[in-house]
């Protein structure tokens, strides 16, 4: 199947929320940890959402090179031509991107899916976020409107943070205390500043505990229940039962309890990025530990090119890492929902 389309994207969001479950989005950094992803996604049976953030990107033009841009474009264009070969659907999203890096990311490829659309072609990713964790709220949204213009313009779903994901990802960091947990009185802003869809379609990430990072389960202190009134508040103003598509951020450590409960207020998406890490680097380590004559030319011998080849050790990280994702669908209830069935 291709990159979904605008429209399948849309239907992809409306099912999960509808069916209680929600995507994996998977942050990749290469060809290879994407091609993991779609396999894991392949495995599962489910659709579901790759992502590049601006440290990503960056990575993936080259680490001498340094655009953002380009390797966000460089692995959009990949993905495009091999997810022909997966029978699923699979949407291309960038994540966090804050104030200082908008120019140098997300408007210029706002920009590229603009002209796209208006050559009758497909955008070139199917959502993109605006992170304002760091600023003030009412800045925040001001932005965030500006954006989502330029973002219904070229067919594209924004994804907005209102409130702090504690931790650290990509530069952007934020101490752990009680800014963690969003607002009813957010929600409220949210809607009133974006509206719930005549403005164009955007999710959001509403905070309610989430912490980037490494945490063993039960050290963080999520409280979904949170995302429930903030629903129910903005619901019961405007008559629109959960009106919001929730993100889930910062989800390493989460009890699957607290997952769950996530997913029954409106989450259809979380990222998940530390844990694939993980997976994806483990089975390297593996090899190399048990190869460790053979990748190396130890003592002034040749080694063993069939240890060292990259193919080697690369195929066990993806295995790895597609795995993970196979985990990540089972837990957020997203197993044989592809719509490609």
């Amino acid at each position: 199947m291709p990159i979904a389309s605008p429209e399948v994207y849309a239907e992809m969001l409306d099912r999960a929320k509808a069916g209680a479950f929600a995507y994996p989005a998977i942050n990749v950094t290469s060809s290879q940890t994407l091609n993991a992803a779609l396999q894991g996604f392949t495995e599962a049976g489910s659709d579901g959402i790759i992502q590049i953030s601006t440290g990503g990107a960056e990575y993936v033009s080259g680490p001498t090179v340094k655009s953002m841009v380009t390797g966000a474009v460089a692995l959009a264009e990949f993905a495009y031509e091999v997810a022909k070969n997966y029978p699923i659907n699979v949407a291309l999203h960038t994540d966090h991107c804050p104030k200082d890096k908008l120019d140098k990311y997300v408007r210029p490829l706002l920009a590229i899916s603009k002209e796209r659309v208006a050559n009758g072609r497909a955008p070139l990713f199917q959502s993109h976020m605006w992170d304002g964790s760091a600023v003030p709220v009412d800045e925040n949204l001001q932005i965030a409107e500006d954006l989502l213009k330029d973002a219904a313009a070229a067919h594209i779903i924004l994804e907005i943070e209102v409130g702090v994901v504690g931790g650290e990802e990509d530069g952007v960091a934020h101490e752990i205390n009680d800014k963690l947990y969003s607002t009813v009185e957010d929600g409220l802003a949210t809607a009133a500043a974006l509206g719930l869809g005549e403005k164009g379609r955007y999710m959001t990430a509403l905070t309610f505990g989430n912490v980037h990072g490494v945490y063993k389960p039960g050290n963080v202190k999520l409280r979904p229940e949170i995302l429930k009134e903030i629903q129910d508040a903005v619901g019961a103003k405007y008559g629109k039962e959960k009106p919001f598509d929730l993100v889930f951020h910062g989800g390493s450590g989460s009890l699957l309890s607290e997952i769950h409960g996530a997913l029954d207020y409106g989450v259809v998406k979380m990222n998940i990025d530390t844990d694939t890490q993980y997976a994806f680097t483990r089975p390297v380590v593996d090899h190399v530990m048990k190869n460790y004559d053979g990748v190396l030319k130890i003592d002034g011998e040749v080694g063993n090119k069939k240890a060292y080849d990259p193919r080697a050790w690369g195929k066990l990280a993806e295995n790895g890492l597609a795995k993970r994702v196979v985990e990540a669908c089972e837990n957020l209830r997203s197993t044989g929902t592809t719509l490609s069935k």
